[in-house]
């Protein structure tokens, strides 16, 4: 049996995730919630970033806000 997460699995992950440290908009408003979807693909799509988990993709992802 493999360790690998599903991808599916991954981006539900990585959403909730996302939205418990982040909440559920930006600051103009938009959804966080649609962003995660959009981005969490990316992540897995990178053998590299999937291996870390999503937890540690989000962590990465959300160290470049605000800059």
């Amino acid at each position: 049996m493999s360790d690998e997460v599903s991808k599916a699995d991954f981006c539900l992950r990585f959403r909730t995730w996302m939205l418990d440290r982040a909440g559920s908009t930006f600051d103009d408003g938009s959804s966080i919630a649609d962003y995660a979807d959009d981005t969490a693909p990316t992540y897995w799509d990178d053998e590299s970033m999937r291996s870390e988990g999503p937890e540690a993709c989000v962590e990465a992802d959300m160290s470049y806000w605000g800059e």
